[in-house]
């Protein structure tokens, strides 16, 4: 299905508001690899993520009589499978309280790479920025994505979360720091 296309989105989307499954599928497979982008930032597990994928297109076609074709239809899924990714997070709530393994982090010296760091970083594939961002504990994934992904404030995130304000700040500012680690070590892992 070609998405540019706004006769064939609304085609396919009518059929989706009743009920055909062929429109569903339509729609499903259009943007399947998409949304399991998305919800490979908030999983570390592929199975998890598609499980995520499939749980957000459940969601998509209970909701898809809401979409009144105003702004754009990805993004009106993407933000009901992130926000379902999100539910997932909060019914795992208690992972987003686990900062015990990450204690040694806040001591990191600033070696003075920043800038050699970031033209290094602006080559990483999208793929390996991906799988570092896998490597964080749930709680600094699920704030990181929120926040610089999905452009959400603290405010929002700790209401998405229930969690407060300051843990948001706190899951951001460690997460940040985690990645940087990360990064240095593949850095120095694929140096040439």
């Amino acid at each position: 299905m070609d998405l540019t296309n706004k006769e064939q989105v609304r085609k396919v989307v009518k059929g989706c508001k009743n009920g055909n499954q062929q429109s569903q599928r339509i729609l499903y497979e259009a943007l399947y690899n998409k949304m399991l982008g998305v919800c490979m930032r908030y999983s570390s597990e592929p199975n998890e993520a598609k499980d995520l994928v499939q749980d957000g297109f459940i969601t998509v076609f209970k909701k898809n009589k809401t979409y009144n074709f105003k702004g754009s239809l990805e993004g009106w899924i993407r933000k009901l499978i992130v926000n379902n990714a999100i539910d997932q997070l909060r019914k795992k709530k208690k992972m987003l309280y686990s900062f015990e393994e990450e204690s040694g982090i806040n001591n990191m010296e600033d070696t003075g790479k920043e800038e050699t760091e970031e033209k290094k970083l602006l080559h990483l594939k999208a793929e390996t920025i991906v799988r570092l961002i896998q490597k964080l504990t749930p709680a600094y994934r699920a704030v990181f994505n929120m926040y610089v992904i999905e452009d959400m404030s603290h405010k929002e995130i700790a209401k998405q979360l229930d969690i407060s304000i300051g843990s948001s700040k706190s899951n951001l500012s460690k997460a940040k720091v985690r990645l940087r680690k990360l990064y240095i070590e593949y850095i120095e892992k694929h140096d040439d």
